[in-house]
């Protein structure tokens, strides 16, 4: 007897290959190989711009958090290619080539000294050891950034296909399976982290940046080689051929061309097509929803002898798709503030830790290896909340995914507020300890060890486990199935945007406080108060998630059997 999906329709032994968590494995090994690389370098590469490009502080820091923000919002782009043109595995396979080329460009400019800068004595950049260095010129920067966005470019189409490759290996209505599937794609990106904090930061720290930058190099063609190879085993998912962003545009110009005409009331029929996909799979047709009413007028039924073009007439579903953008758009406006208060663990905290004593058990711990205190916490809090945490509160909640994604996404942002209040603390007691040991004016390592920090690193770590995940299935369950990588694009956005505003509330605050944050000197700066004010605006914008997160309502699907995976479940 051939196997059954999950609606319980039989299907061909070909297909039943393909898909599930067989197929899931290459991702995760990707998700791995690939974070490796992105997290060791989102940690040291401040280093690396104050002490190879001679840049300060502040310089180091902002271009860090461009860096990072630019890779996270050019996932728009990966997700409209996907969506539109090519499959989520052409999609990897493409940008993870372009991040291939970006770090042997800037393997090239470690190595060669006519690439960057001269050093200054000591090697430890004019910001560490406070004398004056040469700075790069136009050649060197522009080689420099073109390296650099490079590796951006690349980022972004991996963390924007990948997940939603992923995702596509799994029916729609197995709600179970994909929350599954999601959990577990954390546990390989918190494996790939442990490895990228431990290994990779002491080959940066100890065997140079050449060396790392290569080593990041060859792993990520290890990554490309084996998400190819799983190719006989994914669904595969066509592109639509139209931009998710086109169909977006076309509701509202149709609304518009459309406003003379009555609202259609909640009785009123309205426009839907019987269109087929070509993979095969089945179409996803949208329930209409009484949000956002005025765009219900695209779907207006023309009666007409000439053809109607999908300007002035688009289906509901096409309708509905656009108003889950827009349900969306709150959602991620309430998020951003905790992605910038995570900036702060891989900029200033990196740089706390410089000033502090790396001795722990004979070993000496680079600072850039701090921040796999939190994943080492995930790694084993993982397994507890797929095993435990998720059947226990299923039993409570008759949610299949224990809670709701928006409530996993609310207890993350509390925990974020709480991470920067405790940041505030320990650099309070980090400055007590310099002003003790009259130690502000020196660049030697306070006598205080480096993991007065593992503190604010766990529960950041946990606010993670519980805000990066809940986002990721949130916006790739609530999407359309035409807009799941614009829908797992716009989850990275909320990350790109935080680390944007990073950039911007630092000079904001340094120059509206007097200079918390102008010394160059984290020892006679005031970055515990910098930290204090993040927790408060945290503490606000966990309030206004509140007031977002009420508001959203869930989509429903037309023909869904299932009553348990049913959002109306989750609501009440």
């Amino acid at each position: 007897m051939a196997p059954l999906n999950v609606a319980g329709i039989p299907q061909s032994k070909k297909k039943a290959r393909r898909g599930g968590f067989k197929a899931a494995f290459f991702v995760y090994a990707m998700e791995a190989l690939d974070f490796m690389v992105s997290i060791s370098n989102n940690v040291s590469l401040v280093n690396y711009f104050r002490g190879y490009m001679n840049f300060g502080l502040r310089k180091s820091a902002n271009t860090l958090t461009n860096f990072v923000g630019t890779a996270h919002l050019l996932t728009l782009i990966g997700g409209v290619i996907s969506d539109t043109y090519l499959t989520r595995l052409k999609t990897c396979i493409l940008f993870g080539s372009i991040q291939i080329l970006g770090y042997i460009a800037m393997t090239m400019q470690a190595h060669f000294d006519v690439l960057r800068p001269e050093r200054c004595q000591g090697g430890g950049g004019g910001a560490v050891s406070g004398e004056r260095c040469e700075t790069a010129d136009g050649g060197q920067l522009a080689f420099f950034y073109v390296a650099l966005y490079l590796v951006a470019l690349g980022q972004s189409g991996i963390k924007v296909g990948l997940p939603a490759l992923g995702g596509d290996q799994f029916e729609e209505r197995d709600v179970k399976a994909r929350s599954a599937y999601f959990n577990w794609f954390l546990f390989s990106l918190t494996i790939g982290a442990i490895f990228g904090l431990t290994v990779l930061v002491w080959i940066n720290t100890n065997l140079g940046w050449t060396w790392a930058f290569g080593v990041c190099a060859g792993s990520l063609i290890v990554s490309v080689a084996v998400i190819s190879a799983g190719r006989p085993f994914f669904r595969k998912v066509v592109p639509q051929g139209r931009s998710p962003l086109i169909r977006v545009l076309q509701v509202f110009v149709a609304a518009v061309r459309n406003w003379r005409l009555p609202l259609p009331s909640p009785n009123d029929k309205l426009y839907e097509s019987d269109y087929v996909r070509e993979d095969g799979m089945e179409t996803e047709i949208l329930k209409r929803t009484d949000q956002l009413r005025f765009l219900d007028r695209a779907a207006i039924i023309k009666i007409t002898d000439k053809r109607v073009s999908e300007w002035e007439m688009c289906t509901i579903t096409q309708v509905e798709e656009t108003k889950i953008l827009l349900r969306m758009l709150p959602i991620i406006l309430s998020t951003i503030f905790m992605n910038t208060c995570s900036a702060q663990f891989q900029t200033f905290s990196v740089q706390q830790g410089l000033t502090m004593d790396p001795n722990l058990l004979g070993f000496k711990v680079p600072a850039a290896s701090i921040p796999v205190i939190p994943f080492i916490f995930t790694l084993a809090f993982v397994p507890f909340y797929g095993f435990v945490f998720v059947p226990a509160a299923r039993k409570i909640t008759g949610i299949p995914t224990g809670i709701t994604l928006l409530q996993r996404i609310g207890v993350g942002l509390v925990l974020s507020t709480i991470s920067m209040a405790v940041a505030g603390v320990v650099e309070t007691h980090r400055k007590n300890v310099a002003v003790e040991h009259n130690m502000l004016d020196s660049w030697a390592p306070l006598p205080l060890s480096l993991f007065w920090l593992a503190l604010q690193y766990l529960i950041l770590g946990s606010a993670d486990t519980f805000t990066l995940m809940g986002l990721m299935e949130f916006f790739y369950a609530e999407s359309s199935s035409g807009m799941k990588s614009l829908g797992t694009a716009i989850s990275w956005c909320s990350t790109g945007f935080g680390f944007f505003l990073s950039s911007v509330l630092v000079e904001v605050v340094n120059k509206a406080s007097g200079g918390w944050l102008a010394s160059n000197n984290l020892n006679r700066d005031k970055l515990n108060y910098f930290y204090w004010l993040l927790s408060g605006l945290s503490a606000f914008n966990f309030v206004f998630y509140l007031i977002c997160a009420s508001w959203y309502k869930y989509k429903e699907v037309v023909g869904e059997p299932d009553p348990e995976n049913s959002h109306e479940l989750v609501e009440r």
